[in-house]
Parts: structure tokens; C-alpha cells; sequence
């Protein structure tokens, strides 16, 4: 074999060498999975964004290296440091290839037909909006796009079991740029004195738009977590429940799975505190007549304890559902006998 045949195999090996070092490197390298605080709505849409201060810009000015940088929108949403261009360059609410087309013409008095690239290197202008309360994963999220209110629940994790039916946002901040919004036709009433407006989950659930709305940067979002009220006695699972959608009475025992059999329905007791004092208001209704629609289905508060009682034995009602019991359980027992007998 000729020396130019041994060197020629010898680059071979080398070069196969190295891309199986490369290789190896490449798949040894960790997944990087950002956190809830890092987390930011996906990038579709993103060519629309819009710069606002605090962005930084990468500017490139082609066969000029003197005249790239990296600049920083300021305070008042101008490009303002790019070398030997003396007037700024709006950039807040335009996108970096409104600002690229400006900038090539403020170059053109000095360079002929100046190829200009601009990047949008930081993305420092938005707050994050923040969701929390009855959420999966609180969590702060940063937004490069129209952010609807359902998509930000959706982002962290849904609601739990213990929403109470309504969702608080409050505005933090003005928006930047013309942008609808959630405040932006909302009364005096429905922001309050605090600025929170309040939508219904049922609402966001039945798919209605005036229940689903922007999100700005910097918005704090808050699920609410609803109060307790305890349903306890002969009620066939007894158990905390969560006050929402006007819970009543009638509703509440029968998410516990209705009476038993020797509950005492025509005397239900509401165990509610009183305002302002200690104590508790000892509060009676006749289930049974709530049933007929003929007593109305009292409203529960937070804190509220339910309580079924029993039935006596010597009771109507007591007496009954004891024979009942007897005839239906054993006592068909008891018949079976008697015929065979």
C-alpha cells in the first residue's frame, strides 16, 4: 500500500472517530424542562409580537461590524443608542421589522443601500400574569401573544374540586399597546373599587365569549376557593362540601346522598354562627315539605353544619320503616318458613 493510500486511511478514521465523539457528546446532554415560574404560553403568533421598553434588539448592519449592536428599548419606548443616528426610533406597539425598515432608512443617509437584519434578542417588556387559588399548578406566566382566560386555566392544570364557580382577575397594569382586554368595556361596577372584575366558571363552561377574556401582562388571576359547610347525622354519607352556586339545603343533603331510612326529615337542623357574637343559631325545616315545594329551600352559608337526626322507634315514621325492614329482610325469611311449614 502506497503512503498516500495509508494517510488517506488514516483521515478516514480519524474523521469517523470524531463524529462518534460528537455523537456520543450530544446524547449524554440533560433535557432542560423549565418550572411553573418559568413557564411562558407557547410561541404561536409570536412574528406579531410587539416590542415595548425593556426589549433588547439585535441589529445588524451587513459589511458595517462598527454599526451592529445590541440596543436596548428605553424607558420611553425608543431606539436611542444605535451608533451615529441621532434621532430615536420609535419601537413600542411596532414590530422589530417595522423598526428594521426604519432603521435601513436613517442608515441610508450615510451608506448606500444599507442590509439591515433587526432580532428581537430579550423579551423584557411583558409581566408575567400570575393565576392562583383553586388551580392544579399555581403558577406565573409570561405571555407573547393574546392570552385568552381559559387557555391560562387550562395552562395551570384546570380547577380544582374546591372552586367555588367564580374567577377574580385584577388588572395591575395599563396596556402597552391598543390591545383588547378585559377591562376595556367593563363597568365601574363590575371592576369595583379595587379593580377585580369577577366571571362565572359555569359561564366559562357553556362556552359564553364575555366569560372568556383577555389577559393582559401583568394581570393577577385568581380562581376562588370556596367556604365549607358540613352535612352530618342519618344522611347516607355524611361529608364537607364546598359552598357554590347557592348551595341549598334540599341540594346539600342530597349530595350526601339523601337521608336514611330513619332519618328524621321533618326536622332538619342548620347549625349556623352568629354574626358578630359567639354561638350558634340552631335553625329547623322541614325537609319533607321542601320536597312538596311547600316551604322554601333555605340558602346555606360558610360554616353552615347540617345535621339529620334520628327518627324515633315509637314514631309513625320509625314504626314503619322498622316493619318495613322486617318484612323485606328477614322476615322474608320467616314467610318462607311458614310455607314450608
Amino acid at each position: 500500500m502506497s503512503i498516500k493510500s495509508l494517510i488517506f486511511a488514516a483521515i478516514l478514521v480519524s474523521f469517523a472517530l470524531a463524529l462518534s465523539a460528537i455523537a456520543q457528546q450530544q446524547s449524554q446532554s440533560p433535557v432542560v424542562v423549565l418550572g411553573s415560574s418559568g413557564t411562558s404560553v407557547d410561541s404561536q403568533g409570536i412574528r406579531n409580537y410587539l416590542l415595548g421598553p425593556g426589549d433588547v434588539l439585535d441589529v445588524r448592519v451587513f459589511g458595517q461590524p462598527d454599526l451592529s449592536s445590541q440596543v436596548e428599548i428605553d424607558a420611553a419606548g425608543n431606539v436611542s443608542s444605535l451608533p451615529f443616528l441621532e434621532t430615536p426610533i420609535r419601537a413600542q406597539c411596532r414590530s422589530d421589522r417595522d423598526v428594521q425598515k426604519d432603521i435601513a432608512t436613517a442608515y441610508a443617509k450615510y451608506i448606500k443601500n444599507p442590509q439591515v437584519s433587526v432580532r428581537v434578542a430579550e423579551r423584557k417588556s411583558r409581566q408575567p400574569a400570575s393565576i392562583s387559588g383553586a388551580v392544579r399548578n399555581p403558577m406565573q406566566v409570561t405571555m407573547m401573544r393574546q392570552v385568552r382566560l381559559d387557555e391560562l386555566i387550562t395552562k395551570a392544570g384546570g380547577w380544582t374540586d374546591r372552586a367555588s364557580g367564580t374567577i377574580e382577575i385584577m388588572h395591575t397594569e395599563p396596556p402597552m399597546c391598543a390591545e383588547p382586554g378585559v377591562f376595556q368595556n367593563a363597568t365601574l361596577s363590575e371592576k369595583g373599587n379595587f379593580g377585580i372584575a369577577v366571571f362565572k366558571i359555569n359561564d366559562l363552561k357553556m362556552g359564553k365569549e364575555e366569560a372568556d377574556p383577555y389577559i393582559w401582562p401583568g394581570d393577577i388571576v385568581r380562581v376562588t376557593e370556596g367556604e365549607p359547610v358540613y352535612v352530618t347525622g342519618f344522611v347516607m354519607n355524611p361529608r364537607e362540601l364546598v359552598l357554590r352556586d347557592q348551595l341549598t339545603l334540599g341540594r346539600a343533603i342530597a349530595m350526601a346522598g339523601g337521608p336514611q331510612r330513619l332519618a328524621k326529615t321533618s326536622e332538619v337542623h342548620i347549625y349556623r354562627q352568629k354574626e358578630g357574637q359567639a354561638g350558634q343559631d340552631d335553625l329547623k325545616f322541614n325537609l319533607d315539605s321542601i320536597k312538596k315545594a311547600k316551604a322554601p329551600d333555605p340558602v346555606l352559608k360558610p360554616f353552615d353544619i347540617v345535621d339529620v337526626g334520628e327518627s324515633g322507634l315509637i314514631s309513625g315514621k320509625g314504626m314503619g320503616n322498622l316493619l318495613k325492614g322486617i318484612v323485606t329482610g328477614s322476615g322474608g325469611s320467616i314467610l318462607q318458613r311458614a310455607v314450608i311449614y
